[in-house]
């Protein structure tokens, strides 16, 4: 019985970089969506078929769902590509961790597959992805400087200073509370990358665990539990990746208050 470590088995080097087995199961997750992509391109017609109908079916109720988040389908066509490529590749690497055979087709002393997101580097990747790229849209969207306020007040205290003691007061509160935002960016990294990571790597030691003990019927309520959570974990991931690009593309209400 092979338990999983916390961090992935390296397989292999190519020139001076490790090749681990969850970087193969990335790679496999890039090629299946680069397969489908091209099929699903290849074959859109103006008369849909049926599969066509029911992605489109699909597509619609994902956008109407997205909608509720920004209020805006401007927006959401915007996010769209990013949340949703976020949303499946959690969702096929999380689901590729229940094929048969992985954790069990060994490479030496280590197995050959493993899932992609029981590696903290991956899900810590995507999270500092997903918070970098949010602050890009806040200053594009929102301007420069009104962005940088909502975290380092400047401007605010440079205007209640011709508002009085209260005025100044209150514009000093409001710059502590820049910098608890400015904490929060971090912990939205940790929170994001740990809460995937943790669920999937215990999902994956404890199928191992059980598929050890009783090869069979008794692994099987497991598995059904581990594709609800990798279907939730997707959906909340994907989701968060929605809220904080929608709240960094939002003017900040009262800002011209002063």
């Amino acid at each position: 019985m092979h338990i999983p470590t916390l961090a992935p088995e390296v397989l292999f080097h190519i020139g001076s970089v490790p090749v681990t087995n969850t970087i193969i199961n990335t790679w496999i997750a890039i090629i299946i969506f680069l397969i489908v992509g091209l099929i699903i391109k290849n074959s859109a017609r103006l008369r849909p078929t049926k599969l066509q109908n029911f992605l489109e079916w699909a597509l619609e109720s994902v956008c109407e769902y997205f909608d509720q988040v920004t209020g805006d389908r401007k927006k959401t066509n915007k996010f769209l590509p990013l949340v949703g490529s976020v949303f499946f590749f959690i969702l096929l690497s999380n689901y590729m961790g229940l094929i048969p055979g992985t954790g069990s087709i060994m490479w030496g002393e280590a197995p050959l597959f493993r899932p992609a997101n029981t590696d903290l580097n991956l899900t810590v990747a995507m999270a500092l992805t997903t918070v970098i790229v949010s602050h890009l849209v806040g200053l594009f969207t929102v301007g420069i400087f009104t962005h940088l306020n909502k975290f380092i007040q400047i401007g605010t205290l440079i205007k209640s200073l011709r508002h009085g003691p209260i005025a100044i007061f209150t514009a000093c509160v409001e710059m502590v509370v820049g910098v608890i935002e400015i904490v929060s960016e971090v912990a939205k990294v940790l929170s994001l990358s740990f809460r995937l990571f943790g669920n999937i790597f215990a999902g994956e030691v404890l199928l191992t665990v059980m598929s050890s003990l009783v090869a069979f019927l008794v692994p099987t309520p497991f598995m059904l539990l581990e594709l609800f959570v990798g279907l939730i974990q997707a959906a909340v991931f994907s989701m968060l990746t929605l809220v904080y690009l929608t709240v960094m593309s939002t003017k900040p209400h009262g800002e011209e208050a002063y």
